[in-house]
């Protein structure tokens, strides 16, 4: 595809959790399908006639297997953040047709115990997880989602101080 064509492209409506722990620290898988050092929160799509707020639920429970009961919604993004893919993936990502996705960001308080954790779900995501700082997960991100990860800690920025 050429940039012309993927810039005519739209972007993939998509949700986002950041899932804090009581010292602060946020959930982060390392992807099952990247052998890279490729660190993610859990994202996803919205489904067809979802609000944003039911798809993060879903998502969070889909990739994490944690419950609803076991997290309090804190806050969301003001708005939708975007972020392009590489152009060399955009036609191999979603079948070519988006150039990326537009996100809204949802902040959730983990009052579970790792326990309640299960990355080994029907369709997993993970390989492994761990609880990280967000500055520690920038850097771990794969280098096109940087800025998205950097604007929604900066976003968060007052809610995750008080963790």
């Amino acid at each position: 595809m050429t940039p012309e064509e993927i810039a005519k492209l739209p972007y993939r409506p998509c949700v986002g959790v950041v899932l804090m722990n009581r010292e602060g620290l946020v959930f982060a898988g390392q992807r099952i399908d990247n052998p890279g050092n490729a660190w993610q929160m859990p994202q996803g799509g919205i489904d067809p006639d979802e609000k944003p707020r039911k798809a993060a639920f879903r998502e969070l429970k889909e990739e994490t297997g944690v419950p609803r009961k076991a997290v309090e919604l804190v806050t969301k993004t003001k708005g939708w953040l975007k972020y392009d893919l590489p152009h060399e993936l955009v036609p191999n990502l979603w079948k070519g047709k988006y150039r990326g996705q537009k996100q809204r960001w949802f902040l959730m308080r983990f009052t579970g115990d790792d326990s309640k954790v299960n990355i080994a779900t029907e369709i997993p995501e993970f390989s492994t997880w761990a609880w990280k700082s967000p500055d520690e997960l920038i850097d771990l991100i794969v280098p096109f989602k940087r800025e998205i990860y950097a604007a929604v800690f900066r976003d968060f920025s007052e809610h995750l101080a008080k963790a």
